[in-house]
């Protein structure tokens, strides 16, 4: 009997999980050596997912209906939240049906999906701590046009710069894909799809497809990273310009919850790669939990760190929370 082979020259008879055509399931990664501790492990993951998940959600409910935070930097900072919150929607239905159901597979469309909406709020992440920068330089070097050059139209029309660029860089990636052939085993590294990950499972030639995801890359994270880096020294040489001490310092602390929500973003995904580059006897499933960890750091993190640090949210947290408690309300009095 006549056996068919993939472009590898394997029998496909003997090899199930091969093919010439678009899969029809794919298999994501569990913690490779710890799958009898999934349901363990799923324990701080579901901790971390509700954490990210309930505290964005608060500070876009807080944003929305408290007027006193009706400013740009707090439009921007419901940005970022948005942001986070689809960046923790988007990997947390895969993630947590490996660990409760060991439910490894996911449809080639399904894939596709998750994967573009992840690079794009990953992407959209980038965009808006850039857009947060400019807000804080504006808000420094020129205090007295701040609220005429940072009007609600013009913070509308960044909020959809900040979807068209991450749609229209990131929507080509996943054509690229679609035009692909694969014949190896559909396995992946991660549990999500993730485009280089995805991509290395082709037999098809992947130049154009490597040069595309690398010229994404640099126009969205190398570039907003210069352009931030920048801002903050043209900020830095603002607050040294400030004649009194006290006003230098004022100036710059509200800086710090960005600064940080920066570090936030950009060490992580730093790391990352250098774990990947030098890791090479890592245990798999170090790299595993640690893929899975860096895109929940900034969802989680974020909502907490400007809850502390920025005295407004904490006013209008405690004003919602606690409405008739006079002595909780006036522990955040001047």
């Amino acid at each position: 009997m006549d056996t068919k082979k993939d472009c590898h020259g394997i029998n496909n008879s003997e090899n199930q999980g091969y093919t010439l055509s678009q899969p029809i399931q794919w298999l994501m990664a569990g913690v490779a050596g710890l799958e009898w501790a999934h349901a363990w492990i799923s324990i701080p993951f579901c901790c971390l997912y509700l954490t990210a998940l309930s505290g964005n959600t608060l500070i876009l409910f807080v944003v929305f209906i408290e007027p006193s935070l009706h400013k740009p930097m707090y439009y921007f900072l419901s940005m970022l939240s948005t942001t986070d919150f689809g960046l923790c929607i988007s990997t947390m239905v895969t993630v947590l049906r490996i660990f409760w159901l060991n439910a490894q597979e996911i449809s080639f469309n399904a894939c596709l999906s998750q994967m573009f909406f992840i690079h794009l709020f990953t992407a959209m992440e980038s965009s808006v701590l850039l857009a947060m920068a400019f807000d804080r330089f504006v808000a420094i070097s020129n205090p007295l046009r701040y609220a005429t050059i940072l009007t609600h139209a013009r913070i509308a029309q960044i909020g959809m710069a900040v979807v068209s660029r991450g749609t229209l860089i990131l929507s080509p990636l996943v054509l690229l894909l679609k035009r692909l052939s694969f014949c190896r085993r559909l396995r992946l590294r991660h549990s999500y799809c993730f485009h280089p990950d995805v991509m290395k499972l082709s037999c098809s030639d992947t130049k154009i497809n490597s040069v595309f995801g690398l010229t994404a890359i640099i126009a969205i994270a190398r570039v907003d990273s210069i352009l931030i880096l920048l801002s903050y020294i043209l900020i830095i040489r603002s607050v040294l310009s400030i004649a009194s001490s006290e006003g230098s310092k004022k100036a710059f602390s509200t800086c710090i919850s960005h600064v940080t929500a920066v570090a936030m973003f950009y060490i992580p995904l730093i790391s990352l790669s250098f774990v990947y580059r030098f890791g090479k006897h890592v245990p798999p499933y170090v790299l595993t939990l640690f893929a899975n960890i860096y895109l929940l750091i900034p969802p989680v993190m974020n909502p907490i760190m400007y809850s502390v640090k920025t005295k407004q949210i904490q006013k209008a947290l405690i004003k919602i929370l606690c409405p008739k408690d006079p002595h909780v309300q006036q522990l955040l009095l001047p």
